[in-house]
């Protein structure tokens, strides 16, 4: 069976920012320690997709990673996001973070271009020669445009610092080959199938509802690991609302509008992303009060 090396409960960390947009450094600071603390997190990934890293400065995306680790301390792995479709970005950033502290790196398929797997596995190679941190893949096709194959990752498996998998492919069958031929950890990318992947042999979840089913969803997988699946599923049935009214619009926007919602605000998003809608605000607001967390 594969190790949860990087614990078993992630959050996908939004990125606070200030009024006028800047990175707010201090309240991502307060963020981190609050998922670590009141949401039970194994580990948090920085400068992610949720962390809006499309629209953050390399200077930015370091600044997040020193900010949130000396937040966590040794409470929590930090695992930075440093996935782009240029492999020597890819690199450049890898090293970044490592001297920024991060205890893990997340490297997303090369979005946009569309590279064969030759490609694939060469930039994902290159990214793991970097540093001497664990790397965890993030495969999903659906918004970089091409999947990591199966016999890629077999491959790719065979790096002694290539460990996890973020998994957002939404194919559990071909996930289970994978996870039959290797140790690869894998890593639910998609909050509402994580039982579906526990149950072929995922270790845990990379979340973004984890922002406030944190609690809740930690109790869901250990209820798998634990062998008291019914009760894990009774969990599962009651934040299922949640898991999924998370993605009413991108991620990011209805995890701001409901940690507004809850008195901790984190500030708005970044162009081309805009703010939740006020129908898309209250709808989430009523999920997030009406639900146990």
């Amino acid at each position: 069976m594969s190790e949860p090396v990087f614990g078993r409960l992630l959050t996908a960390m939004v990125t606070p920012m200030t009024e006028d947009l800047a990175v707010d450094l201090d309240r991502a600071a307060e963020l981190a320690a609050r998922l670590v603390d009141e949401q039970c997190c194994d580990a948090l990934v920085i400068n992610g997709t949720t962390g809006e890293s499309p629209t953050t400065t390399d200077e930015e995306k370091a600044d997040l990673v020193r900010a949130t680790k000396e937040a966590v301390g040794d409470r929590a792995q930090i695992i930075a996001g440093v996935g782009t479709n240029v492999t020597s970005h890819t690199v450049e950033l890898a090293r970044q973070a490592e001297q920024a502290g991060a205890d893990g790196l997340l490297v997303v398929a090369p979005y946009y271009s569309k590279p064969p797997q030759a490609g694939l596995l060469e930039h994902f190679t290159r990214a793991a020669d970097a540093t001497d941190l664990p790397v965890m893949i993030y495969d999903i096709p659906g918004r970089t445009g091409t999947a990591v194959e199966t016999e890629t990752l077999v491959r790719l498996a065979d790096h002694p610092r290539i460990v996890a998998v973020k998994d957002a492919k939404g194919q559990v069958v071909e996930s289970a080959k994978v996870m039959a031929r290797t140790t690869l950890a894998y890593y639910s990318g998609d909050d509402a199938i994580t039982p579906a992947l526990l149950a072929v042999g995922g270790v845990g979840v990379v979340g973004t509802s984890t922002h406030f089913t944190g609690r809740r969803m930690k109790e869901v997988i250990e209820g798998y690991v634990e062998g008291r699946q019914d009760e894990a599923l009774t969990i599962y049935r009651e934040i299922l609302p949640v898991l999924t009214g998370v993605f009413a619009a991108q991620g990011v926007v209805m995890v701001k509008a409901g940690l507004a919602h809850q008195g901790f605000p984190v500030g708005s998003v970044r162009l081309p992303l805009v703010p939740a809608t006020d129908e898309q605000a209250s709808t989430f607001a009523e999920l997030l009060d009406r639900v146990d967390l």
